[in-house]
């Protein structure tokens, strides 16, 4: 039976999990350069996937034309026009599970992603929790493709993307003596955060010795923050609602170093090619979710029977009456920069 040649890859968030799927979809196309991919995602995903050879976006518009059933049934009436041959569903939710079975209703071949659930939970239940690697999410998703017929490799590597600095981020790289360093200093949930205090003590020590920090990621609670610490800090920077997502990935590529809670700052960090230390505390890395082509050596964390307490990061972690992400300190990820770097 022959391989399918135009395939429907479906990832619709979040933005961590997008572009994780990116990463995966440069090795696809580079092994398997004749064929086709659509990808459907949200209209802000889009530029993960510049540059890739072969991967055609489709925006997923969940609030206006793709909204509900009848949503679902007018993007599968608009995917149809691709003409492709087999549907990869990397998301495995209620949406995409009922765009599965409009497909399957048309005689189109379809492969589901194993989230591996039973697992998560094993690992993450406050008793006997079992607790050791499982499989990463870059290789659950190449699982999706290798049940299509395409025995893809992984090679889990960094590869340099390094891009041009936008004009409008000029001012940031103008002394070329001093590295820069990403943070990415917020998650979406709590638990995952350093506190605030503790990344003003590392932003405070790489800007006085040697270094120019740019924040990253967030609204506008967010912005506030960083804004302050640019006001309070010399050499930082606040990216935050100032440029594009494209140009946040360029901006990236030409960092030394990215610092990132377990969030999407890290994996923007590996899409771009770029050695990111990354901060874990209600959440592990033993649950799949770290950065494609990253070491585990540079997941910063305290290691406590609690840990962790969530897949997602949105449960507390008491570890002795402290939060684990709190666990960490200042002096861990600075001894790692100055030891590495």
């Amino acid at each position: 039976m022959p391989l399918p040649q135009r395939i429907i890859v479906t990832r619709f968030s979040a933005m961590g999990d997008v572009a994780m799927v990116a990463s995966v979809l440069k090795e696809f196309c580079r092994q398997y350069p004749s064929v086709e991919i659509i990808m459907v995602s949200r209209p802000f995903f889009s530029a993960f996937f510049d540059g890739i050879k072969n991967v055609k976006f489709h925006a997923f518009e969940p609030k206006t034309k793709h909204k509900g059933f009848l949503g679902l049934i007018r993007l599968k009436k608009e995917l149809t026009e691709y003409d492709a041959d087999a549907v990869a569903d990397l998301h495995f939710n209620l949406r995409s599970r009922v765009l599965d079975v409009l497909f399957s209703l048309s005689g189109i071949k379809v492969k589901q992603l194993d989230k591996g659930r039973s697992e998560k939970k094993a690992l993450t239940r406050k008793e006997n929790k079992v607790k050791h690697q499982l499989k990463l999410t870059v290789e659950r998703y190449a699982d999706v493709f290798r049940a299509l017929g395409f025995p893809v490799e992984l090679s889990h590597q960094l590869v340099s993307n390094l891009q041009d600095v936008p004009k409008v981020a000029f001012s940031m790289f103008g002394n070329l003596e001093r590295k820069k360093i990403g943070i990415a200093a917020f998650a979406q949930h709590r638990y995952k955060i350093l506190s605030q205090v503790k990344m003003e003590q590392m932003i405070d020590y790489l800007t006085h010795n040697g270094y120019d920090v740019l924040l990253f990621g967030g609204g506008k609670e967010e912005f506030q923050i960083a804004q302050n610490w640019t006001e309070r800090f010399p050499n930082t920077y606040n990216t935050i609602g100032k440029f594009t997502l494209r140009e946040e990935l360029d901006i990236i590529s030409n960092l030394n170093l990215m610092i990132s809670m377990d969030s999407s700052g890290l994996h923007m960090a590996s899409l771009m090619g770029v050695r990111c230390l990354s901060l874990w505390g209600a959440t592990h890395p033993y649950a799949g979710f770290t950065g494609y082509g990253q070491q585990p050596e540079d997941c910063i964390q305290v290691e406590h029977p609690n840990r962790p307490s969530s897949v997602y990061g949105n449960t507390a972690c008491d570890c002795d009456g402290i939060e684990a992400i709190d666990l960490i300190t200042p002096e861990m990820v600075i001894e790692k920069i100055t030891m590495d770097m």
